[in-house]
Parts: C-alpha cells; structure tokens; sequence
C-alpha cells in the first residue's frame, strides 16, 4: 500500500511511501469523532450483485476497515444492515438504531450490543435497549449515549440511510470511502449509493489518499 495525497500533519509520510500497519493506524486514529465508513465500487454501487457489500470488499479495504475498528470506541449501524451483512459478535461494542422493538437474529446473542429505538416501537427502556426519541430515533441522542457509555470515537458502517440521516443531521466528522476496481451496473434499487435519504451539500476536505492493487482508500474530513 502506497500514499497518494497525506496532509501536512502527516508529514513524515510522503507520498509514495508504503503504508505499514501502524501507519495505519496513526492515520485513522482519533479522540473524538464520528466517522462513516463505506465501500463502493467505481460506478458507485455501495453493495454486489448479492446486495451485501461484503463481495465488493478487496484486501486493501478490509486492512482500512481493520484499523478503524481498532480505533474505535463504538460501532453505530442501522438494522437492516445487520440483516443484510448477518452481523455476528465483535469485539468492539455496536449500538443497532432499529425502528424494531429488538435486534436483528444474527446478533441477538452477541455480547456487548444495544439496541437504540424510538418510544413508537414500543420496546422497554433497559440497560441493552435504548428509548431515544418518541415517534422516531433521535440519532443526535444515540450518538451522545454511545459515546457517554463506551467513548467518543464512533464509528457507523451504514447502512445508506443511517448514514444519509447523520450527515443530514450534522453528526459526522469524517467520511472513508474505498473504491474497489469492480462494476457491478443495475439500478439505484438493487445497489443504492452511499447515502440514501434527504438532499444534502456537504463540503469535504481530503485528509488521505491511499492505493493497494486498485484499491483506493480516501479520508475526507466534514468542511463546517
């Protein structure tokens, strides 16, 4: 893996570099944030043919993914992407924002999940449910708990619409984004964007850019 564009407070990383694990890390480590992180391939579908965006990952990506889970507090992740993925245990503590009364199966059983929820569905207040909100979930609420409990760096993986409600909530910090040298065509549909939901104009600066075997891994921090 090589550096292809890394800003000033990464100095000591010129371009062209290769990119060790523990440069890595120092990339995507930080206090207090929230970050999305999303994968899509160049004609901009965030999921394959199978709909999971599992079979659109490459090895450059998963060593992104890799270190942002290691620096990562929480994961923040909307249900129906727990479903799609059949998310299991983690080792990192993961907040599930349902308009559900209860997690998706694959993760029921797991150790260290809370589900997040509004009062509209109905579920009961507990140390592993979370009522934020009344006719729908106050994200703004989530986030504030997520990080009151487990820390202050939060990391959502999705889905588009969890991630389309942050940023239309000015939630989010940072946005990394991996390309993988796949085309997978259809409709919005069968393989929806990044961020699905309400318009947004969102300026971003870019913090990193880096290529493995085609992969392209950026980090773009929110312009406010």
């Amino acid at each position: 893996m090589r550096a292809l564009i890394t800003t000033p407070d990464l100095a000591d990383l010129t371009t062209a570099e290769q990119v060790t694990e523990t440069d890595l890390d120092r990339l995507y480590t930080r206090e207090r944030i929230l970050r999305l992180n999303f994968v899509a391939t160049l004609d901009g579908a965030a999921t394959g043919p199978d709909g999971r965006s599992g079979t659109i990952n490459s090895t450059a990506d998963h060593r992104g993914f890799a270190a942002m889970r290691r620096a990562a507090d929480v994961i923040l992740i909307g249900a129906g992407t727990v479903r799609a993925e059949q998310y299991g245990p983690s080792r990192t503590p993961v907040v599930v924002v349902s308009h559900r009364p209860e997690l998706p199966p694959s993760i029921r059983d797991s150790d260290r999940v809370v589900l997040a929820t509004s009062h509209a569905s109905g579920a009961q207040e507990s140390p592993t449910t979370w009522i934020c909100g009344q006719e729908s979930v106050d994200l703004g609420a989530v986030v504030e708990r997520a990080r009151q409990t487990f820390g202050p760096h939060v990391l959502s993986e999705g889905g588009p619409h969890l991630a389309g409600e942050l940023i239309a909530a000015d939630l989010v910090d940072e946005l990394a984004l991996s390309w993988t040298p796949r085309l997978v065509g259809g409709t919005r549909v069968d393989h929806p964007r990044i961020l699905e939901g309400s318009d947004v104009e969102v300026e971003l600066s870019c913090r990193h850019l880096l290529e493995e075997c085609g992969t392209l891994l950026g980090l773009w921090r929110i312009e406010r």
